[in-house]
């Protein structure tokens, strides 16, 4: 068949190549005159295959069609006219000549949306399905019969460009194809369009899209995407003309940031973080990322309104001269004009399809930079285009600049710097209601600094933070190895500002200087690493179930992140539970809402820090220092938190897991209290056991939740071994926690000293012996005294109750009776540690079988590692920390099966 076609664009020469390529002879291209010398992809396709190319400026005047074009279009003896995009009016002698006339392509469903911007108001109108129409040309706008259509799903966040690239362009190509074939093959329907739900839409022009604001916000949001990118939605800001683009509706809290009066909208636009909020009449949300001023520039919306601070000219090197003479080429090549630094691309001539061109030359022409089709239309001026395609080419991304006002100090012969605000989406901001409390240093009852006290909706905020980056955000779409990247980043920091961190976990907890740096920051760098390890190695299995004959199955599982997970760290060691309960969760892909301690929060606002650092995305971590009561409360309730991991109190833990249920049933991990025997045998080496023991009940002043809560020491050696502990603690030195040479700080906080007091005489009254200590030094700070107390009898206060202090318990058992003092050992709720003392093996073997504790330690203690998982039995929780066996407790799995043929 003899085929002209008449259009321009992209499309218009898609379509022609297709018809070549479908053998149908191409006997006329009929197109528009050059713009700016710059001749029409359809022009150009067909002039390079030698087929005859037409370029009138009009068909017609005054609706007579021009008589020599009228001619001159008759010589060619088509048999169809088909028209891909045609912007002309051409007359009904053109249209009706051919013996089989005239299709047209059209971006619509029609009888809807008649008219040159039915993309525009398909959007507009909030229609959720959209399509293109094939059809007969007739004398009508639109109006011929059909002859086939297709259909899509509008999405809700389409916009003219995403509709028309992802269906309308291709599908429209491939069915222009299949019309032509109907048409040759007889057997092209002849539908006439019905005029019930027809629309004559009119065409958008810049002066015609102001926005009304006396509307809901989805038709609001409909209108701004509907004009995206041209003619572009606008309004006035400030006595200014701002248009307004990438619109998605706000689902979310109304966003913290600055104030606009909007023109003829009820409430002020809010610049915030990711863009700019806008309110229709109904109360709800729109957010735009984009805007563009009067002036022609277009700024992120989250700029809008703030200081333009010039950017210091880039010193370019000679690679980067020759590349940018390369560009100017490319943008000759699309625009067919001299290029100037002051030279638009839109205002060229330049079209959406010529950006997605210009993206891939650059990335062609100039060493692989790769860039965003945002990139072109945020620098449409040549020289803004330069500076971002050097700037890419250097591995720079335009971000906002990671700002906060520090606390400073200068204190264990350092300069030390840490937030003291809530970490909410990678910023620091004020609470909501602005409270604060002060955070106190155990050493002398000093006041460290204020910390902002995180309100319930500072964990609604966060919570919404954290679930955005799980679902929609860059981290929920990163590669595992890549994950690992960043958390290996973030170890490296940590390394580099371990004095710091160990210093702030010092001043803050009172941890002895040169135990922080080896233990809570040390352990907490290897952790991160460590599970940073397995971020690419976490793995689903293959499982051979019965086939269906004579089919087979296939049946796998895969191993999923949860979504937002909550913890709740406690006091003693700050920031190693952060590392313990985070790294996992974090390795395992899921988002974090974490409460630190309301005593202890520095290092953990410290660590916020250097997760942005590190290249964190927002939302991914989120700190909230506050009360338990109310914060801890509030995650546990949250039905946006999918798991909590907790470590803290018996009886917290129970009102954790209660409120889980309750709410959404959440996944829960629980590390709760401990009362952890630790039993000698008179065969054990003494020395050791005296050494390591004092080490079990003091080490981080009996501030650890495996402390040995009591001690079974065999009747023989009860007495030396009471000896040569206190002969021990005399040598201790009690003091200043940033001295090397410390060996006990202060306890945490002064309620904690004042109960442990209270313990000691209770157990005193209760008929224990005080043979050391049991008062707070006489000396300014928290500081309680190593304290020994021995004939503690099972079932009293001392015996059952942790005291989580430095308080040494030691009862007598009878010599050999290794079942009885298994038996008392574990005639208690909780079940944390254990340990045993002894040289024979044998019996050391029989004690770990037999004791009901989740680490048992031989002829050692307190020897923890990040490859060895840590949980309790029965009321010491469930659930484990570190080791392969802590990813279970941020993964689920998900079992899938498939049925495939012979």
């Amino acid at each position: 068949m003899k085929v002209a076609i008449i259009g321009q664009s992209l499309f218009g020469a898609d379509v022609y190549r297709l018809l070549q390529k479908n053998g149908h002879n191409i006997v006329g291209v009929f197109t528009v005159p050059d713009i700016n010398g710059k001749p029409d992809p359809l022009a150009v396709a067909a002039s390079n295959d030698g087929i005859p190319v037409f370029k009138y400026k009009r068909w017609q005047v005054k609706k007579e069609p021009v008589p020599e074009v009228l001619e001159e279009y008759k010589s060619i003896g088509a048999e169809l006219n088909v028209l891909p995009f045609c912007s002309q009016f051409i007359p009904m002698e053109v249209i009706n000549f051919p013996k089989n006339k005239s299709i047209i392509y059209h971006p619509s469903l029609l009888p809807r949306h008649r008219g040159a911007s039915a993309i525009n108001w398909t959007l507009i109108q909030g229609d959720k399905t959209g399509g293109f129409s094939i059809f007969w040309a007739d004398d009508g706008l639109d109006t011929g019969p059909i002859l086939l259509q297709k259909k899509c799903y509008v999405g809700p966040n389409d916009t003219v460009d995403t509709l028309y690239n992802r269906f309308l362009y291709p599908e429209g190509v491939k069915a222009m194809g299949e019309a032509v074939q109907l048409i040759v093959d007889g057997k092209a329907p002849v539908i006439t369009q019905p005029e019930e739900g027809a629309t004559y839409d009119a065409l958008l022009k810049k002066d015609t899209v102001k926005i009304d604001w006396n509307k809901p916000a989805e038709n609001i949001h409909n209108f701004i995407r509907g004009c995206d990118k041209v003619p572009g939605a606008w309004s006035v800001i400030n006595g200014q003309k701002i248009t307004f683009f990438g619109s998605r509706l706000w689902n979310r809290m109304v966003p913290r940031g600055t104030e606009f009066q909007v023109e003829g909208c009820s409430k002020p636009a809010i610049v915030h973080r990711n863009g700019m909020v806008l309110f229709g009449n109904d109360g709800k949300m729109v957010n735009v990322s984009q805007v563009q001023m009067e002036s022609g520039k277009m700024i992120g919306a989250n700029k809008f309104g703030k200081e333009d601070t010039q950017e210091d000219k880039l010193e370019l090197t000679p690679e980067e001269q020759k590349m940018i003479k390369n560009l100017k080429v490319v943008w000759n090549g699309i625009l067919n004009i001299n290029i100037e630094n002051s030279t638009d691309f839109f205002k060229s001539g330049a079209g959406s399809m010529d950006v997605v061109r210009l993206v891939e030359e650059v990335k062609q022409k100039c060493n692989g930079i790769k860039l965003e089709n945002e990139d072109v239309y945020m620098n449409t001026v040549f020289e803004d285009f330069v500076n971002c395609v050097v700037k890419r080419g250097r591995g720079i991304v335009d971000k906002e600049e990671f700002k906060f006002t520090p606390v400073t100090m200068h204190v264990n012969n350092m300069d030390v710097s840490f937030p003291n605000q809530l970490f909410i989406n990678n910023e620091f901001v004020d609470s909501s209601d602005k409270a604060i409390f002060k955070t106190i240093n155990p050493t002398n009852e000093s006041v460290i600094c204020n910390v902002a006290k995180a309100t319930v909706e500072d964990v609604n905020r966060a919570v919404e933070a954290a679930k955005v980056a799980f679902e929609e955000g860059e981290w929920g779409k990163m590669n595992a190895r890549d994950r690992g990247a960043i958390m290996y980043r973030l170890a490296d920091l940590m390394e580099q500002h371990q004095e710091e961190l160990a210093t702030l976990e010092s001043v803050d907890s009172g941890a002895v200087y040169t135990l922080a740096l080896k233990t809570h920051v040390g352990m907490s760098i290897a952790t991160f690493r460590y599970f940073a390890g397995w971020c690419d190695k976490i793995q689903g299995t293959t499982i051979p179930i019965n086939n269906a004959r004579p089919s087979r199955n296939l049946t796998y599982t895969k191993r999923e992140p949860i979504g937002v997970c909550g913890i709740v760290v406690p006091w003693n060691y700050p920031l190693m539970m952060l590392a313990w309960k985070m790294a996992a969760c974090l390795a395992a892909g899921n988002t974090v809402v974490l409460k630190p301690a309301q005593v202890t929060p520095l290092t953990a606002l410290k660590f916020a820090e250097l997760s942005v650092k590190a290249g964190f995305p927002p939302g991914v971590i989120n700190i909230l220092p506050g009360p338990g009561a109310s914060i801890g409360q509030a995650m546990s309730e949250h039905p946006n938190i999918r798991k909590i991991g907790f470590t803290g109190s018996t009886p917290i833990g129970k009102t954790i897991m209660e409120s889980c249920a309750k709410v959404n049933v959440k996944k829960v991990s629980l590390e709760l209290g401990g009362k952890s025997p630790l039993i000698i045998f008179n065969d054990c080496d003494l020395d050791k056991a005296v050494r390591m023991g004092c080490g079990a009940v003091f080490f981080n002043k009996g501030e650890n939740c495996i402390a040995a809560g009591r001690l079974f020491v065999e009747e023989s050696i009860h007495d030396e071994f009471v000896r040569r502990v206190v002969t021990e603690i005399k040598k201790m030195k009690i003091g200043d926690p940033l001295d090397r040479s410390t060996d006990h700080g202060p306890q945490n906080h002064r309620a904690h000293l004042e109960k442990l007091v209270q313990y000691v005489q209770i157990a005193v009254k209760e008929g224990a012996t005080l043979v050391y200590g049991g008062k707070q030094v006489e000396r300014p700070g928290l500081f309680m005294t190593p304290t020994v107390l021995t004939d503690v009898e099972d079932g009293t206060h001392a015996a059952v109750e942790e005291s989580f202090g430095p308080i040494m318990i030691i009862s007598k058992f009878q010599d050999g009776d290794i079942d009885d003092v298994i038996q008392r050992a574990n005639n208690t709720e909780f079940g944390l540690a254990s340990g045993v003392f002894t040289r024979d093996i044998n019996k050391a073997m029989y004690i770990a079988d037999n004791i009901q504790a989740g680490t048992v330690f031989v002829n050692t203690y307190n020897k923890t590692d990040v490859a060895a998982p840590f949980g309790g039995f029965k009321q010491s929780g469930f659930g484990k920390d570190l080791g392969e066996e802590a990813l279970n407790e941020y993964l689920k799995t998900k079992c899938v099966t498939l049925e495939y043929g012979q």
